[in-house]
């Protein structure tokens, strides 16, 4: 089954290896295999991975689109994952839905569940934050 793609102008989207950008006019494509796809706004460059969960991000992101060096990002995941977990005990169920997601294979959901992770990192911090004022 194929999968159709819309973007709108001017908007990238990452197919495989290769980074697809639409033009000056809206663009409606499919996708006839399996293959990573990132729409840009779900793509988050080295330099946004900021904090923890981000690094999770952006380690699940690598895994999706550089199958090739899959376990050498499974390595540095495992130990980001276990260094949150110590840090913040509250974080397990998250990274649990994200680790169970990648053992899976199932990279596009594990990126989705660690969206999540980051917003409740978010929430922590501005909690910690009105507690520290």
């Amino acid at each position: 089954m194929s999968l159709k793609i819309r973007l709108k102008p001017h908007e990238k989207i990452l197919v495989g290896q290769a980074v697809i950008n639409s033009g000056e006019k809206a663009v409606e494509f499919l996708i006839e295999n399996r293959v990573p796809i990132l729409r840009e706004k779900d793509i988050m460059k080295e330099e946004s991975a900021d904090t923890p969960s981000k690094r999770l991000y952006f380690l699940v992101q690598l895994m999706y689109v550089d199958g090739e060096n899959l376990l050498h990002y499974h390595d540095i995941y495992w130990q980001n994952a276990r260094e949150i977990i110590t840090a913040a005990p509250s974080t397990k169920t998250y990274i649990a839905e994200v680790s169970a997601r990648l053992l899976a294979q199932d990279f596009y959901h594990a990126l989705k569940a660690a969206k999540q992770l980051i917003d409740y990192e978010a929430k922590l911090v501005a909690k910690a934050d009105k507690l520290l004022l």
